[in-house]
C-alpha cells in the first residue's frame, strides 16, 4: 500500500508518499517540485510510481502556490516568479534535513526532480548542493539570468508595463548568476541529469536547453550513462508518458530504489 501524507517539513507544507512498509526506515529520498502556477496534488502520480519502485518521495508547495497562494494578479505572480524558484531552492534544504533528522533518509540516494518551474529549480539547485546525488529536469532551462532578459523581451514585445524598474531587475539577474548552471557547469561534478523536452515547447524553448545538454556531453565522456536527453518531436510544454517513465527508470538506476522492495 501507498502512502499519502499531508503534512510539513522545515515549515513548509508538503505531501509525503512511501510504501506503508518503509514509512519507519530509511529509503532513498526524492523531492519532485511542482511547476509554475501548479500545485503539489497535481504531481502525485510521478510520486506514485517512484514509491512503487521503493522511494520516499516529497512534494513541497512553492510559495504562493497551492496552500500558500495569496490573492496576486497574474503580473504580480509573474513577476515573482525568478523569487519563487530561489526561495524554492533554499527551502529544499530545510525539508531533506527535517526527514534525515527522523532518520528517514538514506543520504547516499537523493534526487531532486520537477516539470518546467520546478525543473528550473532542480538546475539551479544542482549549483548549491552536493548532496543532491541525482537529478531530472522536466522542460526545465539551466539559463537563469538568459531566461530572464528573454521573459522581459517578450512582456515589453507584448505592450506589457513590468511594475519593477530596470535598475531592480538588473540586481534581480545579478542575484541570478550563482544559480545559473549554465555559468556553473563544474558544480554538476559528474553526477547523474537526465533531461526530458518536446521540442515543440514554447513556455521553456527547447533548442538553449538541448544545446547545454550537448556542450554537457564532453565532460561525461568517461561515464556517458550519466547523462541523457530524451526528446520529443511532438511533445509540447506537456509531459508525455515517455518522460514520466523516463524519470523513474532514471532514479531506479542511479539510486538504485530496486534494492527497497
Amino acid at each position: 500500500m501507498i502512502l499519502v501524507e499531508k503534512t510539513t517539513a522545515g515549515g513548509i507544507p508538503v505531501l509525503h508518499v512511501v510504501k506503508d512498509e518503509l514509512k519507519h526506515e530509511p529509503t532513498p529520498f526524492v523531492i519532485f517540485v511542482h511547476g509554475f502556477t501548479s500545485a503539489k496534488e497535481h504531481n502525485l502520480h510521478y510520486a506514485y510510481l517512484l514509491a512503487e519502485q521503493g522511494a520516499r518521495v516529497v512534494l513541497p508547495e512553492a510559495l504562493y502556490h497551492g496552500e500558500r497562494a495569496e490573492p496576486l494578479e497574474p503580473m504580480e505572480l509573474n513577476v515573482r516568479f525568478w523569487d519563487i524558484v530561489m526561495n524554492t531552492i533554499h527551502e529544499l534544504k530545510p525539508i531533506k534535513e527535517d526527514f534525515v533528522q527522523q532518520g528517514l533518509v538514506d543520504e547516499n540516494r537523493i534526487g531532486l526532480a520537477g516539470t518546467s518551474m520546478g525543473g528550473i529549480v532542480t538546475l539551479g539547485a544542482l549549483t548549491q548542493y552536493d548532496w543532491i546525488s541525482a537529478g531530472v529536469s522536466l522542460m526545465g532551462s539551466p539559463y537563469y539570468v538568459h531566461f530572464l532578459r528573454k521573459q522581459v523581451e517578450y512582456l515589453r514585445e507584448a505592450g506589457k508595463v513590468l511594475p519593477i524598474s530596470d535598475e531592480d531587475l538588473e540586481t534581480k539577474m545579478q542575484s541570478l548568476e550563482q544559480y545559473d548552471l549554465s555559468l556553473h557547469k563544474e558544480a554538476l561534478h559528474g553526477r547523474p541529469l537526465l533531461f526530458w523536452h518536446g521540442e515543440k515547447d514554447q513556455v521553456v524553448p527547447f533548442k538553449p536547453t538541448w544545446a547545454f545538454y550537448e556542450e554537457l556531453k564532453t565532460a561525461y565522456e568517461a561515464e556517458p550513462e550519466k547523462i541523457k536527453f530524451i526528446r520529443d518531436p511532438n511533445a509540447d510544454h506537456k509531459v508525455s508518458r515517455e518522460g514520466l517513465l523516463g524519470l523513474v527508470n532514471w532514479f531506479n538506476q542511479h539510486l538504485d530504489l530496486s534494492s527497497q522492495v
